[in-house]
């Protein structure tokens, strides 16, 4: 590419992603908002950035920002025809309300660059309705290059045929026309591919995973970890396993009884309750400690790091996004020095077994339970890995997994 189309600090960066909203607050989960702004807004000019409430989230309407070296400098207001979106947003049925959301989104970002009448050299769009509209707005010479941003993907994501035909529309019009595809596995590309997806017409596949703040990437000396601990941390959705980790330790405890497990993460008040009839039904209340829900990532790895093991013991499922997604519990846990274990659902299961870094067993109590007393019984295997652990996440770095999918597009050097 020639240098004349390379980005530079008087580059204008136009990012479209999500986050939860809750007491007027945006929740550092999805979205990533905070990596967006902390790299993009450093390394280039001018970054805008419009973040679109999730369904659930306290407030509806788009935060549309201006920020400069890591600072919000200017808040943008809705217009009123994305107001008059507000009546769709509310309503009881699943598919509708994800309707009604992604249209939110998709006008949103037309509006918003058709209203400013701005010019941008790069677009970045979370999840394919983001991208098609950063798609149409290149057409009518809005946007240089754009990126279609996938966090998660699945060939059969919705149980209803329609939606899910839909979704899978969607998914091929934006990896066909879009510049390049940023992935967060490398088993996205490879399920379009099986899917008979056609290669020749997909944009450029790049791998850009999730990954961590350096600041971030901290540990405790292992002389300040709870003996026989073991943390769960991620939602309490029962597709990832939770009730595998609680059933696991209440079989370990009668080898180590003062086994203690840590239960991080939101989950519905359905799924709570069920955890919470689990844990009684077991009588082993006094091994678990459920903190549920923290506010901040920072808060979270202060907890993680205090113990000894990670868990991420997610069930195979057939069609579950976790096949295909990047398992971010287990990247946490390396960042915070835990060797991890998992199953072999999520596909960084791989660097758990090429780093070295924790075991992977199939998703049930008996092989969860022996990994476990390897790790509790092994010391040396156990200080090894936490040592791997270490080692490895110190090049998972937020502005590592930008900076290589941008020179794999050719936009810096």
């Amino acid at each position: 590419m020639s240098r004349l189309n390379l980005l530079n600090k008087k580059s204008k960066v136009l990012i479209a992603t999500f986050s939860p909203w809750k007491n007027g607050k945006r929740l550092p989960t999805n979205g990533m908002v905070e990596p967006f702004v902390d790299f993009f807004s450093k390394k280039f000019g001018k970054l805008d950035l419009i973040d679109q409430p999730h369904p659930g989230s306290d407030i509806v309407l788009p935060i549309i920002e201006e920020y400069k070296n890591g600072k919000s400098i200017n808040t943008f207001k809705n217009s009123i025809l994305i107001k008059c979106f507000v009546p769709l947003l509310k309503f009881t049925n699943v598919h509708k309300t994800q309707i009604s959301f992604k249209l939110r989104d998709f006008v949103s970002v037309l509006d918003f660059v058709f209203r400013n009448n701005t010019k941008y050299d790069l677009f970045i769009g979370f999840e394919s309705v983001n991208a098609l509209a950063g798609i149409i707005l290149k057409k009518f010479g809005r946007i240089n290059k754009v990126v279609y941003y996938v966090s998660d993907f699945s060939p059969n994501r919705y149980s209803i045929k329609w939606f899910n035909s839909l979704y899978l529309l969607l998914d091929k019009v934006a990896t066909t026309y879009a510049d390049a595809t940023w992935n967060v596995s490398n088993a996205m590309p490879e399920a379009r591919k099986k899917m008979g997806y056609n290669v020749t017409k997909m944009s450029p596949q790049i791998l850009a995973p999730n990954a961590f703040f350096k600041n971030q990437i901290k540990h405790l000396p292992f002389s300040k970890v709870l003996p026989f601990s073991i943390v769960y941390a991620g939602s309490m959705g029962l597709e990832n396993g939770p009730d595998l980790a609680i059933k696991s330790v209440a079989k370990l405890i009668k080898k180590y009884p003062k086994v203690i497990l840590t239960l991080i993460g939101g989950g519905s008040k359905k799924e709570q309750d069920k955890l919470n009839n689990l844990i009684n039904k077991l009588g082993i209340k006094r091994n678990v400690n459920y903190i549920g829900f923290v506010q901040t990532n920072d808060e979270m790895y202060q907890i993680i790091r205090k113990h000894m093991i990670s868990i991420a013991p997610y069930k195979a499922i057939p069609n579950s996004v976790r096949w295909y997604a990047d398992a971010v519990k287990i990247r946490t846990s390396l960042a915070c020095g835990l060797p991890v274990i998992t199953t072999q659902v999520p596909p960084n299961g791989k660097l758990v077994s090429e780093a070295k870094v924790g075991i992977i067993t199939r998703d049930n109590v008996n092989d969860l339970v022996d990994a476990m007393i390897t790790l509790f019984s092994n010391k040396k295997l156990y200080l090894q890995m936490r040592h791997n652990a270490i080692a490895s996440a110190k090049e998972n770095t937020w502005e590592n997994s930008y900076t290589h999918a941008l020179k794999e597009m050719g936009l810096i050097e």
